[in-house]
């Protein structure tokens, strides 16, 4: 089971990552906060103090075409915002 989908990269988090030493992930959504702990310490050699985790429900969205209206909803996922220990920090940018 892959725990740690994809990094959430926003305006919103840079600044979080900024002042707080957070990073957001999308995770996996029968992982557990240990198991995300111990999927992030891995994979960016990193030491995190906690972790916080919120599950998205997908948002109802509906749209008019020809055919008439089509009704459908987005995707659900679960976040988890990681807090990293003093001094470390992780950048997503360096492969680039």
């Amino acid at each position: 089971m892959q725990v740690i989908v994809k990094p959430i990269l926003s305006e919103k988090m840079t600044a979080l990552t900024d002042k707080q030493n957070r990073v957001a992930f999308v995770v996996s959504k029968a992982a557990n906060k240990f198991e995300i702990k111990r999927a992030v310490e891995a994979m960016y050699s990193v030491t995190v103090k906690s972790v916080n985790t919120m599950v998205y429900q997908g948002d109802a969205k509906s749209r008019y075409t020809k055919a008439g209206v089509i009704s459908g909803r987005t995707a659900s996922f679960k976040k988890a915002i990681v807090t990293l220990a003093e001094g470390d920090s992780i950048d997503f940018f360096s492969n680039i």
